[in-house]
């Protein structure tokens, strides 16, 4: 008897423990031991590092696709230089004469839903021939201002902007719905492209090309055209940088890329993924560019000033034309790390330092900038090494999530004074646009 129980109990046993079995089985392809990984195991969990090529030197034209959108691809010029695309809203049919047909909506409807078409019902009562008054103008004032804050500008820029349109305004005479309405649509359409409208070049390229082409003497060494890289956290720093990489790429110029987020864990390994990716793609897509992008990288928590200057210094000595500096996010209230940032820039100025910010930020996006550019001039200034730098320009990312509120376009350049240089609408390479005044103009007068 207890020979026959010992049996059932001992198949009862192994018929529980079978299940167990069956489950490992399916994590058999990863160890976490006390045993050092093979290398076929260290091989199975590499997902950044460069892959061994294949044998018959071909690119697989599905991770090609995935890299590259071709209906995003820009267009070469008569001289072949590659342009990313424009950024367009709408057709010129739905939107030239946006303000006049939101204003016309009263006349035709008894009530009006949107924020111009309460400014048109006011303006419907100014009915023949009058001189605009300050008493006039302040209800209709009030509207124009919750229909740019509702386009995402912050409010303060809002009521600066309705501010200049009423100053522009008081005092003309008017007679009619038609002439008052063509009054506020030229004003307020006037005050945007002003605000808008590019005080320094934006043409990067142009600016490449003259420092890479300037005389120097027999015992200088051409230094490369530096463009540093700072926002706060998570705006898109690093895959907007790997874009504008892509578009210097296409138009035959080498690159380094300076990895000198050393606090983010995994910042330095998504470099070096992206540099992988562009060294896939040539120019005009040929699958070989791998002496154009190159990643220089010390690691983790080591200074970036340091890393910069050494990057400078390695691609002046490999004869790179750029380097695109990548920093680590920050808040701009955190002052150790923006004396931090500061000193990077003190110790190797470079020629360009873009601001990367997101198109979904409203009043936020004035206290970032504000707070960036004040820190960079005060701190850089204080460290000895002359006259403070500030932001020279923007890069607005996410820009494909907003739609038509695109206030926060208006917001930052109002702030700086400075042009907004490229905007990042996807997740490939050639997600990226080019602004116009015009277009950005017609997006924030559509109802």
């Amino acid at each position: 008897m207890n020979v026959a129980a010992n049996e059932l109990l001992t198949s009862t046993r192994s018929s529980e423990a079978a299940p167990s079995k069956k489950k490992s089985k399916a994590k058999a392809q990863r160890k976490w031991g006390d045993e050092a990984p093979t290398e076929s195991e260290m091989a199975t969990l590499d997902f950044s590092s460069d892959k061994p090529e294949d044998t018959s030197g071909q690119v697989n034209p599905q991770d090609l696709q995935s890299l590259v959108d071709q209906s995003s691809l820009g267009t070469r010029t008569q001289d072949g230089m590659y342009e990313v695309k424009d950024w367009e809203f709408g057709s010129d049919k739905d939107t030239d004469n946006a303000i006049a047909n939101a204003l016309m909506k009263p006349l035709e409807q008894k009530t009006a839903s949107s924020s111009l078409g309460t400014i048109g019902s006011l303006f419907a009562r100014l009915t023949g021939s009058k001189v605009l008054t300050e008493a006039d103008l302040k209800p209709v004032l009030e509207g124009m201002k919750q229909h740019l804050m509702k386009k995402n500008v912050a409010m303060d820029i809002a009521e600066k902007v309705c501010e200049g349109v009423g100053e522009t305004l008081v005092g003309q005479k008017v007679g009619g719905f038609q002439t008052t309405s063509a009054a506020v649509r030229l004003a307020l359409s006037t005050s945007l492209t002003r605000i808008l409208t590019p005080k320094t070049s934006t043409d990067l390229l142009l600016s490449i090309k003259t420092k890479r082409s300037s005389a120097l003497s027999s015992t200088q060494q051409r230094m490369p055209y530096s463009i540093t890289f700072v926002g706060v956290n998570g705006v898109g720093k690093s895959t907007n940088l790997s874009k504008v990489c892509f578009w210097l790429i296409q138009n035959g110029l080498r690159v380094l890329i300076a990895a000198c987020d050393t606090f983010r864990s995994g910042a330095v390994e998504q470099l070096r993924v992206h540099v992988r990716n562009l060294s896939m793609l040539g120019v005009n897509g040929a699958a070989d560019s791998k002496g154009r992008v190159e990643l220089f990288e010390r690691g983790y928590g080591k200074d970036a000033a340091g890393i910069a200057r050494e990057a400078i210094s390695y691609a002046r000595d490999n004869e790179f034309d750029v380097v695109l500096v990548d920093t680590a996010g920050r808040m701009q209230d955190n002052e150790p790390l923006m004396r931090a940032l500061a000193k990077l820039v003190a110790v190797n100025n470079p020629d360009k330092i873009i601001f990367v910010g997101e198109a979904l930020v409203g009043n936020e996006a004035v206290d970032q900038l504000t707070k960036f550019d004040r820190a960079l001039r005060d701190f850089s200034s204080a460290s000895g090494a002359g006259k403070g730098r500030g932001i020279d320009g923007m890069l607005v990312t996410k820009w494909d999530t907003v739609d038509d509120k695109v206030g926060a376009a208006l917001s930052m350049t109002y702030v700086t004074g400075q042009p907004i240089i490229f905007v990042g609408c996807g997740q490939t390479y050639t997600d990226l646009r080019q602004l116009r005044v015009a277009n950005v103009v017609q997006a924030i007068l559509s109802d």
